[in-house]
């Protein structure tokens, strides 16, 4: 009995985790999103000091397919929407660092930031990879969710990956790595959000380059 018990909590706690990955977001201005809290951040932290990122090199067949691609202004290839293996330039960033103390350790639709032994979360321009995005790093185990945004990354194809603290965002640094998309997020959702944040230059650039690939979305954007 005592086994059986085990097993269902085992299993609510799996349901638990992937539900966490749905396109069920709250929203939430990014700018009121709230001080940065210690306690709440540590809830997401799983890393040690010997964490390490063991990436994969890409294989020759995405380093060969990039070389046709346009570029964006960091050298790197700009894909298609039918094309979920690619060369992509990751960095990383970390809710301590000074731009995001005023966020804390909130993302970009007001949930917290993941960073587990499972779903960890990733920024990018959300009219590249629309929020709720999940994809893999080849060479790592974690699914990596787009749930958040930045200013640098706009127009360009860059992810910042999300580290708990300096440490270990450092010893990510800058990375070109094999990115595979298992789910595409929605450009909808994405719409939604930016639509209340146009007073930010790079929210009105994310949102004008979704709806110019999106037209049907405009409605949308005017709200």
């Amino acid at each position: 009995m005592r086994r059986q018990f085990l097993f269902l909590a085992a299993l609510a706690t799996l349901a638990s985790l992937f539900s966490s990955c749905s396109s069920s977001l709250n929203v939430l201005p990014k700018s009121s999103i709230g001080k940065f809290s210690s306690s709440s951040s540590s809830r997401w932290s799983f890393t040690s000091s010997t964490e390490s990122f063991p990436t994969a090199e890409p294989s020759a067949s995405v380093t060969a397919a990039a070389a046709s691609h346009r570029k964006d202004k960091h050298g790197m290839p700009v894909y298609a929407f039918s094309e979920r293996s690619r060369l992509v330039r990751t960095t990383a960033y970390c809710c301590k660092e000074s731009d995001h103390l005023i966020y804390g350790s909130k993302n970009a639709t007001g949930t917290e930031l993941r960073y587990s032994n499972r779903v960890r979360s990733a920024a990018a321009d959300w009219s590249f990879y629309p929020v709720g995005t999940v994809f893999r790093i080849k060479g790592l185990p974690y699914l990596y969710v787009v749930d958040d945004y930045g200013s640098a990354l706009t127009g360009t194809g860059t992810i910042d990956i999300y580290n708990p603290d300096h440490a270990t965002m450092n010893l990510w640094g800058t990375r070109k790595v094999e990115a595979t998309v298992v789910q595409w997020g929605s450009f909808t959702r994405s719409a939604e959000l930016l639509s209340k944040r146009t007073s930010y230059g790079h929210c009105r650039d994310m949102l004008a380059n979704i709806v110019r690939q999106r037209p049907d979305l405009v409605s949308v954007a005017k709200r």
